[in-house]
């Protein structure tokens, strides 16, 4: 009996220490090997090695124009700021790894930006973009403040960087911005073709922990909380009273927050089809999972539904304004119809899909939706 009882005992043990193995392959028999190599060679690191580019040009046309501050150089730091912030949104769902270590998102788009906590940084310096009290003082919405923001007309706005007292501390803050983008996004591309690349795709397994787990909830929960409930949700006053103009996307530049949306919608759909980057090549992706396990809904291929979804998206999206500032205010209606769309797909990726893959939604649900 004693000796029944530690046979039974020593394969608990076995299985046990096998279902919190990455390594493992996953209860379905897909597989993820393939996937996630997918994913890592020509959708991830593509992508974030493109926004290296774009952070790049940018952090060159600052120093260009910190060097001689005009309307030329300034155009010109303008576009390599939104080529930049849409390259962004193709890589903001990938916040695992050294992302996530180094909070990668909220340095980058957190907003509204703090235009009193600019200031009072370009004023006083010292200030530290490591800290959390930092996010909202940062990354491209900083940008929009200084670059779209000071002033009402550009000469006013190159003025600070010519005739205003604080010219020097401006520049400086101007040049601090970028360089922070640069070295996160270098943290970043580093580690994912040194070392994380490798042990990306070897943790191949259903655990939590797991790469396919953990890069499904990066994917579900940027859907969720920063394109559907940021780009639009907040701004709507979906769960408010008012409507909040002022806490759009690029609110300062106010005319591509539209164009914003419309690019992560792109990145989103994309990559649940796995599209690689630059690319017409498909390969194996969320789509083909679900269709190796014959997910269905109401009689439907559950990949066919998500990608109408996207559609309808798309349709609904295009009637907006491009500043969701004056759409809010002048036709808020439509913009909540958006939210509507965009919310479906939530349904589809955190209940449908999530389910099929057997993968637990590891992030906490406060919006009351």
């Amino acid at each position: 009996m004693n000796k029944l009882f530690f046979i039974l005992l020593s394969l608990f043990a076995l299985v046990s220490c096998s279902s919190d193995n990455d390594s493992s392959t996953s209860g379905d028999d897909y597989n993820r090997t393939d996937l996630l190599t997918n994913w890592a060679d020509n959708l991830i690191i593509p992508r974030l090695t493109n926004y290296q580019t774009k952070v790049a040009t940018l952090q060159a046309s600052t120093t260009t124009f910190t060097t001689t501050p005009d309307q030329t150089s300034l155009d010109v730091l303008r576009t390599a700021w939104l080529e930049a912030y849409k390259a962004y949104q193709y890589v903001g769902s990938f916040n695992i790894g050294k992302a996530e270590e180094i909070n990668f998102n909220a340095a980058s788009n957190t907003y509204p930006t703090s235009a009193t906590g600019i200031t009072t940084n370009i004023t006083n310096g010292g200030y530290n973009f490591a800290l959390l009290s930092q996010y909202d003082k940062q990354g491209f919405p900083a940008l929009d403040y200084m670059l779209n923001g000071l002033a009402v007309t550009d000469a006013e706005i190159i003025d600070f960087y010519v005739s205003n007292g604080n010219a020097t501390a401006y520049k400086q803050y101007l040049t601090d911005l970028s360089n922070t983008l640069k070295s996160n996004i270098d943290l970043v591309v580093t580690d994912w073709n040194t070392s994380y690349r490798a042990t990306y795709i070897a943790s191949n397994g259903n655990a939590i922990s797991s790469s396919v787990n953990k890069t499904i909830n990066s994917f579900v929960k940027y859907y969720e909380k920063d394109i559907r409930l940021g780009k639009v949700g907040y701004p709507a006053g979906k769960f408010g009273i008012s409507i909040f103009p002022e806490k759009v996307e690029a609110y300062y530049k106010n005319d591509v927050s539209k164009e914003l949306l419309n690019e992560s919608i792109i990145a989103t759909k994309d990559f649940f089809n796995g599209k690689h980057f630059n690319s017409a090549t498909v390969g194996v992706s969320l789509k083909s999972y679900l269709d190796y396990l014959n997910a269905v809904r109401d009689g439907q291929k559950l990949s066919d539904i998500i990608n109408n979804q996207f559609a309808t998206i798309n349709s609904t999206n295009a009637l907006l304004n491009d500043s969701f500032s004056n759409q809010v205010t002048t036709n808020n209606t439509a913009m909540l119809t958006s939210y509507d769309e965009l919310h479906r797909l939530v349904i589809n990726f955190k209940i449908d899909m999530m389910v099929a893959f057997n993968i637990t939604v590891d992030y906490v649900d406060a919006d009351g939706d």
